[in-house]
């Protein structure tokens, strides 16, 4: 049987669609029906579905249900871009979702003399043709800006419509297929990628593979590449580093796409080197960056790919230009180290870490470059480029060593202050990340820092006991799959497997029982926010696989 789920926690859709169907029609915001959610330009809900009488909807991989009794109405996307949906025994009311406000905006509706009912979205720059294929349709309105009623009414007699979305025109549909044989095509699409990114089919690993396929979107806009956004609910941007993970995650069944995931954010690196904060279908945002962890990343992808990093000179020379961004742009004069500018560039956005000032010297940021140009070392090499990266890489451990270890835990520095300040923050252990670089005695008290935080739910960002702590405070709190995914790689390559293995089981319990959520709760394991988060299924995956980090063989860190 397949896996079955709810649109208010996932919203159903396929691989390439950039719309989906969902009672999520905004930031947190939950309506009472199901309705066709575009994620261009934005979120926006466009159409409104709505059955003729109340319905259980239940939704697996391939088919969304609504049912009451015997009689039922079914959606299948037989293309990214065209859904069909067939009813029998209940109705459906196919509308637009918000009423026009001006004659600008808004949806217009119209019927073409070829009989299909056009909405067109003036958010989304695209439109949405309603055409009945069997059954009779009443009620189509009319066709003047600003009316009350704009819909295409379907009784309880059996019935099949198809919704195409484009842009400017396109030929009427044509019925090639049955709708059982549509159902079936996408079931087996969907199963033939479940099988090469999760063979070993861990407990919710079909629900994983499943957020992660549906919320990938065709190249549109900004967005060059095939993109797995981070969700089809409202978080539905790429950020830049987000994205790692789900490169790792598709790396060994999907290389193609995994590729794609790793360099879609570095199409947009600026003349800096800089990447930017997010990229989606209309925007693409610099306003602050991302931890570098994508050295870190590119070293895990050798190790996941087959043969290797599909074009090593592309990546080495984007992977420069990035580490140069921190070391030449984020270095204050006569300071070894980088600093983030505040919380959002770490990704941690209101770790407390960022409490007391903005301009942050922090830990996890020095010891990512020192991985960072480890990786363009080996690149280097690679490639036949003479530039000094490991001895640069040296230099940084070295300082981040001797000004940020107290020794006894990892500080912060203020930069304008100076001052250093240690926190209840998990973030303050990040570079536990380092593993086998780092010393036994620095490794071990890192160890026993993550081992405090360690809940039966993860690694909390904040320790429960801190004053700050909050059940649904962010970083303040909650557990997050991407510190876990990165604390999990460095205990096992320093050699705490034991310790590594304990964060990955609890991470991966709280998914197969709460989802995969943006966040959960560190106490109590339930899920926060967005419901439906990519790089969770993608943690998920990565951990059940048990391959993320070459554990095992890993050196020891140094005495």
């Amino acid at each position: 049987m397949a896996t079955e789920f709810s649109v208010r926690e996932i919203p159903f859709s396929r691989s390439g669609a950039w719309f989906g169907l969902s009672p999520v029609v905004g930031l947190a915001r939950y309506a009472q029906d199901v309705h066709v959610v575009s994620h261009r330009n934005g979120m926006h809900a466009v159409l409104s579905l709505v059955s003729s009488r109340p319905a259980e909807i239940v939704a697996d991989p391939a088919v969304l249900t609504w049912r009451s009794g015997e009689s039922w109405i079914q959606a299948v996307f037989s293309a990214p871009d065209t859904l069909r949906i067939s009813g029998n025994g209940l109705g459906m009311r196919i509308a637009a979702a918000e009423r026009t406000l001006t004659p600008f905006t808004g949806t217009y509706f119209f019927v073409e003399p070829t009989g299909g009912a056009v909405f067109t979205s003036y958010e989304t720059g695209h439109r949405f043709r309603v055409t009945v294929l069997s059954g009779q349709s009443r009620d189509l309105g009319v066709q003047e800006l600003a009316t009350a009623d704009r819909a295409v009414v379907l009784g309880e007699e059996p019935w099949e419509v198809v919704i195409e979305e484009f842009t400017t025109a396109r030929a009427p549909f044509r019925r090639d297929t049955g709708f059982t044989d549509e159902v079936t095509a996408v079931r087996e699409e969907f199963g033939r990628f479940v099988d090469a990114v999760a063979p070993s089919r861990a407990p919710a690993a079909e629900l994983a593979c499943y957020v992660i396929w549906s919320a990938t979107v065709a190249p549109a806009g900004f967005v060059t590449r095939p993109a797995v956004l981070m969700s089809k609910h409202w978080m539905d941007k790429v950020w830049s580093w987000d994205h790692c993970f789900n490169a790792l995650a598709l790396a060994p069944g999907a290389p193609e796409l995994a590729w794609h995931q790793f360099q879609v954010v570095f199409d947009h690196q600026d003349a800096q080197g800089a990447l930017p904060d997010s990229i989606t279908h209309s925007e693409v945002l610099r306003n602050f960056v991302k931890p570098p962890i994508h050295g870190w990343t590119l070293g895990r992808l050798r190790e996941r790919l087959a043969g290797g990093l599909p074009d090593p000179e592309l990546a080495y020379r984007r992977l420069s230009a990035w580490t140069s961004f921190w070391l030449d742009r984020r270095r204050a004069p006569g300071r070894p180290l980088p600093y983030y500018e505040h919380g959002n560039d770490s990704g941690w956005d209101n770790s407390t870490v960022f409490g007391e000032e903005r301009l942050v010297e922090s830990a996890d940021l020095a010891a990512f470059l020192v991985l960072q140009m480890k990786e363009l070392a080996v690149l280097g090499a690679e490639i036949g480029d003479g530039t000094p990266w490991g001895e640069r890489a040296d230099e940084m451990l070295s300082a981040l060593l001797e000004e940020l270890w107290d020794g006894t835990r990892f500080v912060s520095r203020g930069v304008t202050s100076g001052k250093l300040r240690a926190t209840a923050s998990l973030l303050d252990l990040m570079p536990v990340v380092l593993g086998e670089h780092l010393p036994r005695e620095i490794f071990d008290r890192l160890c026993d820092g993550i081992a405090e935080h360690l809940t039966d739910v993860g690694p909390a960002t904040e320790l429960p006991s801190s004053p700050f702590y909050e059940a649904d405070g962010y970083w303040r709190g909650p557990v997050w799959a991407p510190a876990t995914v990165l604390i999990e790689d460095g205990l096992r390559r320093g050699g705490a497997v034991d310790l590594a293995g304990e964060v990955s089981a609890r991470f991966r319990a709280t998914c197969e029982k709460s989802g995969f959520a943006e966040n959960f709760d560190a106490l109590t394991g339930q899920g926060l926010r967005d419901r439906a988060y990519t790089w969770t299924a993608a943690a998920y995956l990565l951990l059940s696989a048990g391959d993320i980090a070459s554990a095992a063989g890993s050196p020891a860190p140094t005495s």
